[in-house]
């Protein structure tokens, strides 16, 4: 689920949360949860605002979550031999 999160959002600057959802395929609060994980090893970004009068959440990674993601991705391409 976590590595599912990190490649939708290193493929974008920014996604909301709904997107996130929908693009993954999971509920709220399985996103919500694992989301907060993230955040909280400094991976993920959670912005709220508003777009007129609803609340939305804007997802990014961090510069750290980045690297991260960068470096398990040049880890997997040196297994499989790609």
């Amino acid at each position: 689920m976590r590595l599912s999160i990190m490649a939708a959002l290193a493929a974008s600057e920014q996604a909301d949360f709904k997107f996130l959802k929908e693009t993954i395929e999971v509920s709220d609060s399985l996103l919500s949860k694992h989301l907060l994980t993230l955040e909280e090893a400094g991976y993920v970004h959670v912005r709220k605002a508003f777009s007129g009068k609803r609340p939305r959440t804007w997802l990014s990674l961090t510069p750290q979550g980045r690297a991260a993601f960068d470096h398990y991705t040049e880890v997997l391409r040196r297994i499989t031999g790609a």
